[in-house]
């Protein structure tokens, strides 16, 4: 069984600071992912992911343990990410929402199921790429996380109830540009079977 963050934060804390390149290896691929969906720019997020991991230690014995550390940590890249964006005036064009129904989200979100599970979470990976950084950001952590409402709202200091409203949002965001991507006869069959 793995031994949990807490230990290693511990140890950073009472002076052992290789203990922390635990926490980098645990770590390190989400928050490039995360920083990577905000970003949209591989450099950047390279370097963002560093200045991530950089903050996370200069204040780990800030971590007072009311969230997991993986939202902790996401919250650092989430704020890293955000600083980025505004240094850098980059604004990214939202994706335009046609009028989605919940009944057309269901379908799409049908279709998907039916995907074989590797290339669904590769169709899911690309579109998400696809769409602005918060969006990204929030379905990353959502569908490929199993983060919870509550602990999205935590990494993205929102409430829960915004964490909702955006999550519909981006979800809508999202079947947009999978129902351009996934074939027009799938998503129309699975119509059809919802009838």
């Amino acid at each position: 069984m793995t031994i949990n963050d807490q230990h290693y934060i511990n140890l950073v804390i009472s002076g052992d600071t290789s203990a922390f390149e635990v926490l980098v290896e645990r770590y390190k691929d989400l928050v490039f992912t995360l920083t990577l969906r905000m970003l949209k720019n591989r450099e950047e997020a390279e370097e963002v992911a560093q200045d991530t991991f950089v903050k996370t230690y200069k204040s780990l014995h800030r971590f007072k343990g009311d969230s997991k550390f993986s939202t902790w940590i996401y919250k650092i890249a989430y704020n890293t990410s955000l600083d980025r964006l505004k240094k850098n005036k980059k604004h990214f064009n939202d994706v335009a929402i046609d009028e989605f129904t919940a009944h057309q989200l269901k379908t799409i979100d049908d279709a998907l199921d039916r995907l074989e599970s590797e290339e669904r979470k590769k169709s899911i990976q690309d579109c998400i790429a696809l769409l602005p950084g918060d969006d990204s950001f929030l379905l990353t952590l959502y569908y490929f996380e199993d983060q919870s409402l509550e602990e999205i709202s935590k990494a993205m200091g929102i409430t829960p109830n915004n964490v909702k409203v955006k999550l519909f949002r981006s979800r809508k965001k999202l079947a947009t540009i999978l129902r351009a991507r996934l074939e027009p006869e799938i998503i129309e069959y699975y119509e059809r079977e919802r009838r």
